[in-house]
C-alpha cells in the first residue's frame, strides 16, 4: 500500500477530532469513575492485611482484603489457621442502594448477602439453606475499632431470627511491615 495514501487516510480520519470542541472530548484518564459515590468508599476501612484473632487473643487466621476493578469491588481472601481458605467479592450496588457480598470457600460453603453501612456499622445478611434443608439467616456486622482494628461479628438464627447464635467473633488487626 502506498505510504502517502496511507498518510492521507490517517489525516482525514483525524481532521474531525481537531474541529471537536475541547469540552465536549474525554480522555480515558480524565473519566469519572462509575465507582466514584461516596457509598463505594464506605467499606475501605476494611481494606488492608489483617491477622485476626477471636476474642480470647489466639490466633485464628490471616485476611487480605483488596480493592479491585477500579476500585468498584474489595476482594477478600481469608486463610484459617486450621487451614480453610475463602474468598468474598463485596460490592455497592447503586441500583438497590445496597452492599452485596458473596463468600465461597474450599469446604463448599457459600453465603449470598445483602445489607447497608449504618450507625458506623456494615452490617450484611442473607438466607440459606443448611444441610440438614433446614432454612438459616447468616448476619456479618463489621465496625472499625480503631484505625489499624477492625471487629467482625457473625450471628446465625435457624428460628427465622427470633435467636441468634455467634458463629464467629473476630478482631482483625492490621499488619505491621
Amino acid at each position: 500500500m502506498n505510504s502517502c495514501f496511507v498518510f492521507a487516510a490517517l489525516c482525514v480520519s483525524l481532521v474531525p477530532m481537531v474541529f471537536m470542541k475541547a469540552d465536549t472530548m474525554t480522555l480515558p484518564d480524565q473519566q469519572t469513575s462509575p465507582c466514584a459515590a461516596v457509598e463505594n468508599r464506605q467499606f475501605d476501612f476494611w481494606l488492608g492485611d489483617w491477622e485476626v484473632e477471636d476474642p480470647t487473643g489466639k490466633h485464628v487466621g490471616t485476611n487480605s482484603i483488596t480493592s479491585i476493578l477500579g476500585g468498584c469491588v474489595l476482594l477478600e481472601n481469608w486463610r484459617g489457621d486450621g487451614g480453610m481458605t475463602g474468598t468474598s467479592l463485596n460490592k455497592y450496588v447503586a441500583s438497590t442502594k445496597q452492599w452485596h457480598q458473596t463468600w465461597m470457600d474450599d469446604k463448599g460453603g457459600f453465603l449470598a448477602l445483602n445489607g447497608e453501612f449504618k450507625d458506623g456499622k456494615m452490617v450484611l445478611q442473607g438466607n440459606r439453606k443448611t444441610k440438614d434443608g433446614s432454612n438459616a439467616i447468616d448476619r456479618i456486622s463489621w465496625s472499625k475499632v480503631r484505625n489499624d482494628e477492625v471487629r467482625q461479628y457473625w450471628e446465625q438464627s435457624t428460628d427465622g431470627g427470633k435467636s441468634w447464635t455467634v458463629a464467629f467473633d473476630g478482631t482483625y488487626k492490621r499488619k505491621r511491615n
